[in-house]
């Protein structure tokens, strides 16, 4: 059921959500993961009506509150991994791009079963257009998702490769660093307390020192991370991450890396004393966001540089107290390569495109419904298609972008399809949270991560104070522009 006024969403909550004021006390867990997490979660997606939309989107909120899932910043743990005082994991960090609420509750199902504790769900700024998800929207349906599957802990919210777009840099540069801060507030205010600064996108490789050609990159990196602390909640510190090598460029070096943080802490020592900097570092050794797509639509091995990724996490944590170094584009890697990243000393690693395969490719899938969507890419987005690809290369690299326009067709998938698929996702997260070591984290990731009640006030369509406000559409940005 799909509410379409705040009045029917009222009488269905009765005897199950008591609304207190700001805060919301949960009189029936039982029947709330029953059916009526679901019916909160798809209103707060799919209806029609914005008053009944932003009050289900508060009351999954302040009822995952209530049962101890609260949106939490990974800083103190990574602050710990920088120390040296935990080791042997990588934390993994998840891009949803469909289906949000189905995969989210696959993940928890994959986290509840090996006892995992740090899981990071994360979404892009190019994705956010493209899947037509912005942040409360997609915080909400991991929230919903965490409830319904009984997750117990802190909410890893991320905002993934929050990145500078290189070409309207070039024409409005302090209009597109606006945009990014203008995201951040939006995605903060969500419960977005992990925020990856991506102006990676600006290192110059033709200037012949390597200070110089990051210095736009850090520049910006300490711009944005000060912003980032003059706006975040109290009692919240929310964990930045930089970025030296844009991915799919030349491997990364530990030179890059000090001439970086050498530039990026003297930066940020003139926004203010004191301010705390990133905990992590996204580098380049290797892999493509997708992978290399091949004529037949088939992806290409891909060599990865784990002793580059090894030297600079250590360099990262020994010389820069960071957690350790990110790996971006992972997901199509080979399975056996998986185990290498905590061996390494990964810090984090980044998983998109896999998952969305597996739903496209799924034998539970609707032919019907792929057909439709390749269709629309063919016929609508056919402008993206390059001079020298094949039809599968282009709808390969392109149905990423079906997710949007597609959403409700997806939502309303069938039980036993959605169900069928949620598996297949289930047994992967498994698998891999095997491989990342991260079975058995919870327990330390509760010592070292205190989570925060951020107080979050009832929407006006349910304190009848104020006008019901519209939620802004999704900017379209692709990654590089």
């Amino acid at each position: 059921m799909v509410f379409s006024s705040v009045g029917q969403l009222k009488k269905a909550i009765e005897g199950v959500l008591k609304i207190d004021g700001d805060n919301v006390r949960v009189v029936d867990e039982a029947k709330l993961r029953g059916s009526l997490i679901d019916h909160l979660v798809y209103s707060a997606i799919l209806s029609s009506d914005e008053g009944a939309k932003q009050a289900a989107r508060w009351l999954i909120r302040r009822a995952g509150v209530t049962l101890g899932v609260l949106p939490c910043s990974i800083q103190s743990l990574y602050e710990a991994m920088g120390r040296g005082d935990i080791k042997g994991f990588t934390v993994p960090a998840i891009n949803i791009r469909g289906l949000s609420y189905e995969t989210a509750q696959a993940v928890f199902r994959a986290g509840v079963k090996g006892a995992v504790g740090p899981i990071i769900f994360e979404i892009a700024r190019s994705e956010i257009g493209y899947t037509e998800q912005r942040p409360a929207e997609y915080a909400c349906a991991i929230t919903a998702a965490a409830i319904k599957t009984n997750w117990r802990g802190p909410l890893f919210l991320q905002g993934d490769h929050f990145q500078i777009g290189v070409k309207k840099f070039a024409v409005e540069p302090q209009k597109e660093i606006d945009a990014i801060k203008a995201l951040i507030s939006e995605a903060i205010e969500a419960g977005f307390y992990n925020i990856d600064i991506d102006s990676s996108t600006l290192v110059d490789l033709s200037k012949p020192a390597e200070e110089e050609q990051q210095r736009n990159n850090f520049t910006i990196a300490a711009d944005i991370t000060a912003f980032i602390r003059r706006i975040q909640p109290s009692g919240v510190e929310v964990s930045v991450g930089g970025e030296i090598g844009e991915v799919g460029s030349k491997n990364s070096t530990v030179g890059e890396l000090r001439a970086f943080m050498g530039g990026y802490r003297k930066e940020l020592e003139k926004h203010g004393k004191g301010l705390k900097g990133i905990s992590k570092i996204s580098v380049q050794t290797g892999t493509s966001h997708g992978g290399v797509v091949l004529p037949d639509g088939s992806i290409a091995k891909v060599k990865l540089d784990f002793d580059t990724l090894q030297n600079l996490s250590e360099a990262a944590r020994k010389e820069f107290g960071m957690s350790g170094a990110v790996q971006h584009g992972a997901s199509t890697l080979p399975d056996e390569a998986f185990d290498n990243f905590p061996k390494r000393g990964t810090a984090e690693v980044h998983l998109a495109t896999a998952f969305q395969n597996m739903i496209y490719d799924s034998p539970f899938f609707p032919v019907p419904l792929r057909d439709r969507i390749y269709d629309y890419i063919r016929k609508d987005l056919a402008s993206e298609k390059g001079a020298k690809d094949t039809d599968e290369q282009f709808v390969y690299k392109t149905r990423k972008k079906g997710f949007g326009p597609f959403k409700k067709d997806m939502w309303n998938l069938p039980p036993d399809i959605l169900r069928g698929i949620g598996k297949e996702l289930e047994d992967k997260f498994y698998f891999l949270f095997d491989k990342l070591s991260v079975f058995n984290t919870k327990t330390v990731t509760a010592t070292f991560v205190k989570p925060v009640d951020v107080p979050v006030p009832a929407p006006a369509s349910l304190t009848g104070k104020g006008a019901v406000k519209s939620e802004k559409k999704a900017e379209a940005f692709d990654e590089g522009e």
